[in-house]
């Protein structure tokens, strides 16, 4: 005999389908509280929590927003930062093999040679501090009493993408979650219609490892960072088509949320807290966004200042602007990603032609945000980062132009602002600028370092997934970098 429909259905039906089901069960009463916030339920205590509000910090913190600026590629700090007159006097000489014994680099062979290769460009001190700054950057030269220059720092990993992982997520793995969504997992967002987590990018491309650098990993998604658009829509799909109006779309989310709201008691599913969070946050943002990012309202000054001669022009500059504007409305981190800093020597990248090109692009407006977040009374809140994944070596690579190829052993980072000590140089290099002769900086010490400022205890923050505790500073010891604090 064959068995009916309702057998079928009895057979199918588990233990957690009846008590979510019933409609005296246990899952229609934590339903009925979940919505009590929308009035169809009698337990006004309870509420669904939005997890990206504000949360304590772990002790009192010296800051409450980042902006790292992020020069993708591997910026020469040989030619920008490290004034080496023993390289330049020794320039086209083989490097000692004791320099190089036992080390892998990511190109260097034979056909692209290794012997030391001397900057071309002039070096000065500027400051009180005396920092050496190369003639590229000399809006950035005007500030290194307001930043802190790192000459010490030290990565594991020589090829792009595990690079830019590392030195954004801790680990050159997929999967880890970025300093961003770490930061935002742990302080949650002061701002209420727009993400808590925001990247930008200027170049020709997008930086090599993609959304992975400033995505969530093991912590739920509404942690990962939102790219922001220089150009229509600010976020992809975020305008309401013309055919629906105003009160039609209040209405299509209301009902999602609901349907969300009972299908997250019937799976305790934190990804469907996520994408309620997301319809509601999404919906602010059209209006928000779109105000975000008209900048047609900045003084003269203002946009003097940046270099912004276009206000609806596609920069660096531009995206410098926007993070001042994002962190003013209680973003909580922010993230520029500039490309092609990749420069081996060839037709697109070397250092003859396009390194003053790239710094010339990034100067003014990096310069211009230390300036503008201090005369706003915005530094001593913020922290503003800059640096790559990596350096470059004393070596040369002869290609079709002259380039350097990747290194980790020893590069620059600059930070400012957020109780960093101004007018700092941290570190000191060997004659060549190949590696730390005193107060090396590992990437984990400066995340640790970050953390520290906004009141994290890098330790103490982590998250359990698959038997596993992760933390942005992984399982070797790290160390607050007290040297560059104020």
């Amino acid at each position: 005999m064959n068995p009916t429909n309702s057998e079928y259905v009895l057979r199918e039906m588990t233990r957690r389908h009846f008590f979510s089901r019933c409609s005296m069960g246990i899952g229609s009463i934590a339903l009925a509280s979940l919505m009590a916030e929308r009035g169809l339920a009698a337990a006004p205590s309870l509420k669904v929590t939005n997890p990206l509000e504000p949360k304590p910090s772990h002790f009192p913190a010296k800051a409450r927003n980042v902006i790292f600026l992020f020069m993708a590629g591997g910026p020469s700090q040989l030619d920008l930062f490290e004034h080496k007159p023993q390289l330049t006097a020794l320039n086209g000489q083989p490097i000692p093999e004791s320099y190089t014994k036992g080390k892998r680099f990511a190109f260097m062979d034979s056909s692209h040679r290794n012997n030391l290769l001397g900057s071309k460009f002039q070096f000065a001190q500027h400051g009180q501090s005396g920092a050496w700054i190369s003639e590229l950057l000399p809006h950035t030269a005007g500030i290194v009493d307001e930043i802190s220059i790192v000459t010490t720092m030290k990565t594991d990993l020589f090829n792009h993408a595990p690079a830019k992982l590392f030195m954004n997520a801790g680990s050159g793995l997929f999967g880890r979650p970025s300093m961003g969504a770490w930061v935002t997992y742990g302080l949650g967002s002061e701002c209420a219609d727009l993400p808590g987590f925001v990247v930008m990018q200027s170049g020709p491309r997008g930086p090599r490892g993609g959304a992975v650098l400033w995505g969530s990993g093991v912590l739920p998604t509404t942690y990962q960072g939102v790219p922001l658009r220089n150009h229509g829509d600010p976020i992809v799909n975020l305008s309401t088509p013309q055919s629906i109006s105003a009160p039609q779309q209040r209405e299509l989310v209301d009902a999602v949320r609901e349907l969300n709201l009972k299908r997250l008691v019937e799976t305790g599913d934190e990804e469907i807290s996520t994408r309620i969070n997301a319809y509601e946050m999404a919906y602010r943002m059209q209006t928000s966004a779109p105000e975000l990012m008209d900048i047609g309202g900045e003084s003269q000054a203002t946009l003097d200042l940046y270099g912004i001669k276009d206000t609806k022009e596609t920069s660096f500059a531009r995206n410098c602007l926007l993070a001042r504007r994002l962190v003013e409305r209680g973003v909580r981190f922010v993230q520029l990603y500039d490309t092609n800093w990749d420069h081996h020597g060839g037709v697109t990248e070397n250092l003859e032609k396009h390194l003053p090109l790239k710094a010339m692009d990034i100067d003014r407006a990096s310069a211009a945000l230390v300036r503008d977040l201090k005369q706003r009374g915005l530094l001593e809140d913020t922290i503003v980062i800059w640096g790559g994944e990596f350096g470059r070596t004393p070596m040369g690579e002869v290609r079709e132009s002259t380039g350097r190829n990747h290194h980790i052993d020893a590069f620059t980072t600059w930070v400012a602002g957020g109780g960093f000590r101004a007018g700092t140089v941290y570190g000191q290099t060997d004659e060549f600028g190949f590696g730390a002769v005193e107060n090396q900086v590992h990437v984990h010490d400066l995340h640790a370092t970050i953390l520290h400022q906004l009141g994290l205890d890098h330790e103490r923050l982590t998250v359990r997934s698959q038997g596993l505790d992760f933390r942005l500073t992984g399982v070797n010891p790290a160390e607050v970098v007290k040297g560059i604090l104020a």
